[in-house]
């Protein structure tokens, strides 16, 4: 995990309040804490190469972006696949769902291996990033 891509900020050595997941079957219908996602400040995550770092593994087929992973399925085309709930849960804990997932869980904190001390009990991306990502990989028809 890189240093940069830690959202939630410490504040005198605890880590702020998360709004918990509300999962339904294989997805969180609701947007998480209620906010409310950008699909532009999703594409801006999907493309950096240190909060979401998508592209590491995920092809798409956008002009901004010059090399694409191909180890996970490609996002061209997934909103026609997986509902929005659906993606909600596959970014903020894609865990629950698969046990064996070289996928990161951007909003899990618990549970997990090989986390560095300094960054145990911190999410990858916070409430607001995962709506945005969602947002945008919702624009993705």
């Amino acid at each position: 995990m890189v240093p940069g891509a830690i959202a939630a900020e410490q504040t005198q050595g605890t880590a702020p309040a998360r709004p918990a997941l509300r999962v339904v079957g294989d997805g969180i219908p609701d947007p998480i804490g209620g906010a409310k996602g950008d699909p532009d400040r999703g594409r801006a995550l999907i493309l950096a190469h240190d909060a979401a770092n998508c592209i590491l593994c995920h092809a798409l087929s956008d002009p901004g972006i010059r090399f694409s992973g191909n180890l996970g399925p490609p996002l061209d085309g997934i909103a026609n696949k997986l509902s929005v709930a659906q993606l909600r849960l596959r970014v903020a804990d894609n865990l629950r769902l698969d046990s064996a997932t070289i996928m990161p869980s951007y909003y899990r904190t618990e549970g997990l291996d090989r986390v560095a001390s300094a960054f145990r009990g911190k999410p990858i991306l916070d409430a607001g990033q995962i709506e945005d990502v969602v947002a945008y990989l919702a624009t993705l028809k």
